[in-house]
């Protein structure tokens, strides 16, 4: 079975030795891979593997094929990224519709493939996926992310600086001639100017819609200042005859603040700490999570969170009104969103029809990954006609009904 991911969208590796095979409708594509420390930099030019270096720490490539023995790969690289790139002697061309590789996964039992939205904005090199560790394990994760400035332009970003900095390095290529070409001597790698050195890109999901528990990684720096993500609880009221007589759904922020996450082995704290239409919270103190307000007739309800270098976990929750009479959050057409405001946005929609239940628990935004939010889909519901809200742990984990007991009329 063929486990097809949207872009952003990432997957779990089950065995040790993995095939990457990128294929396009067109010739003249080059493949190439980057081993990536935590720092989202190569530790030295032999972290580019490529047609005139096609071997570096268990990751080799032959042909269009790239083949990663993972249980090998040293602990100081963290991120395992597949290139694409037009050949160097089609210089005037770029990815388009016609052209814009995708890729397949081959690991163990698992087949993963990943087509990306086409490339239109004349990039000629693009990372088609990654691979990486998370939690002891490895994943792959869908990318699909082009540039335009080349090789040349993404080498720098990862830290590969061409020693010759002149004006002609700008276009120049730092891949080599392939075997059977001329030999000119190689583009020496050299250590950046610490004054300058690239920042790891940010790599915008786009849209995403999560599958039923399925997650996806928003990509971040979490120390910059400006950054903002937003969550929304959204509803329309569902059908004609709701949405006349409205449906009053609250949203609710359950949260642990990343000084009280529990670290792996230990016991978790109960935590009861929520923002919602009674506790507004702020975005210029802690929790540093904000409500917009209550929103009693179908429509959004929004949180903000600033500084997500002090977050831990924030569940988002749906609590439906007494008033509302029975009816599924999935019939009033609830869903959470969640974007950066930088051209990452998730949805998260509802995917059962239970219909007695004052809650649902939709997703869970976890602040505690490296370089990210992962949201995951969650969907889990109160006992029937159980007024009890969720419980969040300091670990992540949260338990349905067995929270300070809400109830609100209309």
């Amino acid at each position: 079975m063929t486990t097809t991911l949207t872009k952003g969208g990432n997957a779990v590796l089950p065995a040790a030795v993995c095939r990457i095979d990128l294929s396009s409708r067109t010739t003249g594509i080059d493949v190439s891979a980057v081993l990536l420390g935590h720092d989202g930099k190569v530790r030295s030019d032999d972290d580019l593997v490529f047609y005139n270096h096609s071997s570096q720490d268990s990751v080799e490539l032959n042909g269009q094929t790239i083949v990663a023995d993972l249980a090998a790969i040293p602990s100081a690289v963290d991120r395992i990224v597949v290139v694409a790139s037009i050949d160097p002697e089609l210089r005037a061309a770029h990815f388009d519709a016609s052209n814009t590789p995708h890729a397949l996964v081959e690991c163990g039992s698992a087949r993963i493939s990943f087509e990306p939205p086409p490339l239109t904005h004349r990039e000629t090199v693009a990372i088609l996926i990654e691979l990486y560790r998370r939690a002891g394990s490895w994943k792959a994760r869908a990318v699909g992310q082009g540039w335009d400035t080349g090789l040349a332009g993404l080498a720098s970003d990862f830290g590969i600086v061409v020693d010759d900095p002149g004006p002609a390095a700008v276009q120049a290529s730092p891949v080599m001639p392939k075997q059977g070409q001329h030999t000119s001597p190689a583009p020496r790698v050299v250590p950046p100017v610490p004054s300058t050195t690239p920042v790891r890109p940010l790599v915008p999901l786009g849209k995403v819609a999560l599958t039923k528990a399925g997650q996806a990684t928003i990509d971040m720096r979490k120390d910059d200042p400006s950054l903002i993500v937003t969550a929304s609880l959204e509803w329309n009221g569902g059908s004609a005859a709701r949405r006349q007589a409205g449906a009053d759904l609250d949203l609710y922020a359950l949260y642990v603040p990343g000084t009280a996450v529990t670290p792996p082995g230990n016991r978790p704290n109960r935590s009861d700490q929520a923002i919602y239409y009674r506790q507004l919270g702020s975005s210029a103190a802690p929790p540093y999570i904000a409500l917009d307000g209550d929103s009693r007739v179908p429509g959004r309800e929004t949180i903000t969170i600033r500084r997500p270098d002090l977050q831990g976990y924030v569940l988002l929750c749906a609590y439906s009104a007494v008033e509302n009479g029975t009816g599924s959050f999935k019939s009033y057409g609830a869903r959470a969103v969640i974007t950066d405001g930088r051209g990452s946005t998730v949805s998260v929609p509802l995917f059962n029809n239970r219909n007695l239940s004052y809650w649902v628990a939709i997703a869970l935004i976890d602040f505690t990954v490296p370089g990210g939010a992962q949201i995951r889909h969650v969907e889990k519901y109160s006992g029937n006609h159980v007024e009890a809200r969720p419980t969040l742990y300091s670990n992540g984990n949260f338990r349905m009904s067995t929270g300070k007991v809400e109830f609100k009329t209309r």
